[in-house]
């Protein structure tokens, strides 16, 4: 297959997106350099600053002052842009069904520390056994799971929130812990939710172990499920026996999870379909226990171990999910451990969508030094991101793109950033065939007819790196 079929469907739904949006703006011309700073998004292959999205429309020679005033001046409401965003989202998640997001932080790399938020961090690219540091802004990401289709799964984003630390002296930001992002974002959907008419809809947020901390479990809001990785020293605790006293609130030390895992008996076998490949695991849970400092929220103890081969054992790694009171007021787990595993193995997409933010979609490449752009910017493109994305997944699910138009490789089960890209480019210039070049014309003096298929070719095929 040579050629890349125009699907029409990507830019309708698009488009009905951006209207969905129009009411949050004021005027219509700042919807307007909205709509067009987004396809502008689709189209420049260059680094995705303001300029460059500029001149990828044609707009090299008006004034930009007044497209960077879109985020200095806040002209692009976040906040509300968010809310319609999760209002578009439900409609693909029944009001019984379960609503899944994923929680994670993650890193900005900036030039000075004088922009907003900018410190010195953690530099997560440099190897383990030799940590550095760089300066760079700290954020949270909260995205939506999108329903699972063959095991598949795609973070959305949401909500892209200021971590910023305390040393980094931010001007208009209050500066925040991770953990506390975490609860800001979880308060907000229930609110948000709640506002929609879904009171009732369950939540549930996978995370790695950053946020397996005592704070988070203490200001966990009601009806939320937070399944998170822990610690395999983690120090938990029974719950008080019948002839505990009257003010004791908890009972004996139980085992470390390390201890669980090192059991030989009490697992049970489980079989999972990730990314259309069945996983066996084994699994043993127990509890419920607590940790001291949140006797208001008893925790069961996942512990799941697989093999790679037949020779070799995976670790066991522990999960902790907060416990659910059943109708005769016993803590039971507040879902079949299949599905809490399932939505556990997909919290990597959180990490896919990071690496795609950063790597092809320009996420901080926006140059705006003023403390409310620099906040602003960030958000705007995993803004356009999540509308990018859904607009995808509402033309073609999840499996169901078109073939990779390479002989010697089909795709995945799952479509990528650059294959939505590539459904962009041809809804917005129509079908594309790959021709071969003929090589003697590229040695014929004068003859340049070959240049014109050979940018129509690397523009469908360009990558972002």
């Amino acid at each position: 297959m040579t050629t890349i079929p125009q699907n029409e469907n990507l830019l309708n739904h698009l488009t009905q997106l951006l209207q969905a949006h129009r009411p949050i703006f004021r005027q219509e011309r700042v919807f307007q350099r909205v709509a067009l700073l987004v396809i502008a998004e689709i189209v420049v292959f260059a680094r995705h600053t303001i300029t460059q999205l500029l001149m990828g429309v044609g707009l090299a020679d008006l004034d930009w002052s007044s497209w960077y005033r879109l985020f200095s001046h806040d002209r692009f409401p976040y906040e509300a842009a968010s809310a319609v965003l999760l209002a578009e989202t439900i409609q693909h998640v029944a009001a019984n069904e379960l609503y899944v997001v994923a929680g994670d932080g993650t890193q900005t790399r900036r030039s000075s520390r004088k922009m907003e938020g900018a410190h010195w961090l953690h530099n997560p690219q440099s190897p383990v056994f030799k940590r550095g540091i760089h300066i760079g802004q700290r954020w949270f990401n909260g995205s939506w799971l999108l329903p699972a289709e063959n095991g598949y799964s795609r973070a959305v984003p949401l909500r892209w929130l200021p971590a910023f630390t305390e040393k980094s002296r931010p001007q208009s930001t209050a500066p925040c812990k991770e953990w506390e992002a975490a609860v800001a974002f979880l308060v907000w959907l229930k609110q948000q939710l709640g506002a929609l008419g879904r009171t009732r809809q369950r939540i549930l947020m996978v995370a790695d172990g950053h946020y397996d901390t005592l704070n988070l479990w203490k200001h966990l809001p009601a009806g939320v499920i937070l399944l998170a990785r822990s610690a395999k020293n983690r120090v938990l605790w029974h719950l008080p026996g019948p002839d505990a006293r009257k003010n004791c609130q908890y009972g004996q030390r139980a085992p470390a999870p390390a201890d669980y895992g090192r059991q030989r008996k009490g697992w049970q076998r489980l079989v999972l379909t990730v990314r259309g490949k069945p996983r066996h695991l084994q699994v043993k849970v127990a509890g419920p226990f607590l940790r001291k400092g949140a006797s208001a929220c008893p925790l069961f103890l996942i512990v799941v171990r697989g093999k790679d081969n037949k020779r070799t054992r995976r670790q066991p790694l522990p999960f902790l999910v907060n416990a659910v009171e059943d109708a005769v007021g016993s803590w039971v787990l507040p879902l079949p451990v299949a599905d809490l595993l399932f939505w556990a193995w997909q919290r990597w997409e959180v990490e896919v969508a990071h690496r795609e933010l950063k790597s092809n979609f320009g996420l901080g490449n926006k140059q705006c030094w003023h403390p409310v752009a620099a906040v602003r910017s960030v958000q705007w493109s995993a803004w356009v991101y999540a509308l990018l994305l859904l607009a995808g997944y509402r033309s073609w699910g999840l499996t169901g793109a078109p073939a990779v138009p390479t002989r010697w490789w089909r795709g995945s089960g799952r479509w990528s950033l650059n294959t939505l890209w590539r459904g962009y480019r041809a809804a917005l210039w129509g079908d594309h065939q790959f021709h071969p070049i003929n090589p003697q014309s590229l040695l014929t003096k004068g003859d340049l007819r070959w240049i014109q298929p050979a940018l129509r070719h690397a523009a469908f095929a360009a990558a972002r790196s």
